[in-house]
């Protein structure tokens, strides 16, 4: 499927879940950081978590945007 032509909610899952999947990995590149003493990969991680929750929040979000529009389109085409 085109990038284009992915549904809303689909795309929505799938940036949850990359969200979520880099969450976990920046938090595990912070811990290694701490364990190592090498301050750069704690901050590439805490980074990493960082960017990790905003994607999986930014994922949410466009899964209830397309709920909103799913029930919209139905309510209009019962």
């Amino acid at each position: 499927m085109d990038e284009q032509q992915k549904d809303l909610g689909t795309q929505g899952r799938e940036d949850t879940l990359k969200g979520k999947t880099n969450e976990v990995l920046g938090k595990a590149q912070k811990k290694v950081g701490e364990i190592t003493n090498k301050p750069d990969q704690k901050v590439k991680g805490t980074a990493r978590e960082m960017g990790g929750k905003a994607q999986s929040t930014g994922g949410q979000a466009e899964r209830k945007i397309d709920d909103v529009i799913d029930d919209d389109e139905t309510r209009r085409n019962p």
